[in-house]
């Protein structure tokens, strides 16, 4: 029950924000008479979004989102956790490459664009690849922090008790290194996130951000606005109901803490 009504609060502190948001938007609309073509009212917005749902091709933009940042983010995590791995575990890998990934990792994300679609052309593999790069330096950078921090008395102690190189990488260092890294994967998606929606303003025909674009040279404001409430609603969902609770279980299980 206690459980239950923490929970409750912890629902309402976050809604109340976004309702008392919802209340200023309507009461400038009414107060200062703002034109719909420079910004639209809830009502628009609401049937704008009505529309969209009727016809279909809201579901069409996010199924082409969603797929992209999942491919996007897969391959990322697949080449950047052993990458990671070998940097913390090889002084010598981490001395050659961390100038590298200081360079471009101010350059992951949007920078890269012009260059992808000159590379991929306009479409699927330029905005992955836009997304890989998002991703990439955050995860790496995180599994080399996690790899990093595990003490080196518990390495010694597991091979001392007979853990061969295998035993010692899948019992000791990835678990150990598993919070960091699931902390580098919250991060590196909201960069793509980001990375995605610009990348298909330029890009692609369809998609989020596509979808934002095309309303702004018809000069619907209320579909630009659905369209970013949709796209807040979407990252509202993964974070808070599959990485938080990913990233809390993983720190509860192998970062040392108890759950409160």
């Amino acid at each position: 029950m206690i459980d239950m009504n923490r929970r409750l609060h912890s629902a309402l502190m976050f809604a109340l924000p976004l309702f008392g948001l919802l209340v200023f938007w309507e009461l400038c609309i009414r107060i200062f008479h703002v034109d719909a073509r420079v910004f639209p009212s809830i009502e628009a917005v609401f049937t704008a979004g009505l529309e969209s749902v009727k016809d279909g091709s809201i579901f069409q933009h996010v199924a082409a989102s969603l797929g992209r940042v999942a491919v996007g983010t897969l391959l990322a995590i697949l080449v950047s956790v052993p990458l990671g791995v070998a940097m913390g575990l090889n002084p010598i890998v981490s001395e050659f490459l961390s100038p590298l990934f200081r360079f471009f990792s101010v350059l992951a994300g949007i920078a890269w664009i012009p260059i992808a679609t000159l590379w991929f052309g306009y479409g699927f593999g330029a905005i992955t690849f836009v997304i890989f790069n998002a991703v990439f330096f955050v995860v790496t950078y995180n599994t080399l922090l996690g790899v990093s921090s595990i003490p080196m008395p518990l390495r010694h102690a597991a091979a001392s008790l007979g853990a061969n190189g295998w035993t010692l990488l899948t019992q000791v260092i990835l678990p150990g290194a598993l919070p960091n890294i699931v902390t580098g994967i919250r991060t590196g998606l909201g960069f793509a996130w980001r990375g995605l929606i610009a990348a298909e303003m330029i890009a692609t025909n369809v998609g989020l951000g596509y979808m934002l674009f095309l309303a702004r040279d018809f000069y619907k404001t209320e579909v630009i606005v659905f369209g970013m409430i949709v796209i807040g609603i979407i990252w509202l969902v993964i974070d808070r109901l599959v990485l938080a609770p990913l990233e809390r279980a993983t720190i509860e299980r192998w970062g040392l803490v108890r759950r409160a």
